[in-house]
């Protein structure tokens, strides 16, 4: 089934609009983390932020319902990687518990904007 929406491009997606939000503020959150972290939780935790972007640019771009879902749920997995990210983070003290509990606010909002993406897309 061919991918028809009224929404021209990622861009125009508000989870991929969040999802692009919460990446971009996570670099200046990671910078804070020890030195010692740059190729470990630091590079990690960004890379993961962005793959959460990439999924769902990249599924918006395939040409099929079900392949886009398919990244879709690439993504779901990618924010549950990034919130334990987060609390491990968290629990090492490099980031306040207030730190957490927003950037886990901003993943679940994410995480259900996803979920009823794919249930539109079903």
């Amino acid at each position: 089934m061919a991918t028809k929406s009224l929404i021209p491009s990622f861009k125009d997606l508000v989870v991929w609009q969040k999802a692009m939000d919460l990446a971009v503020r996570l670099y200046p959150i990671t910078q804070k983390y020890p030195p010692d972290e740059r190729f470990d939780l630091i590079a990690e935790t960004r890379k993961t932020a962005r793959s959460v972007t990439y999924n769902i640019a990249e599924g918006k771009r395939r040409f099929s319902s079900k392949e886009f879902r398919q990244f879709i749920s690439i993504a779901q997995g990618s924010l549950g990687e990034l919130q334990t990210q987060v609390l491990i983070a968290g629990r090492l003290k490099y980031l306040e518990p207030s730190e957490v509990e927003g950037l886990e606010r901003d993943i679940e909002e994410i995480g259900r904007m996803l979920r009823g993406l794919e249930k539109a897309l079903a």
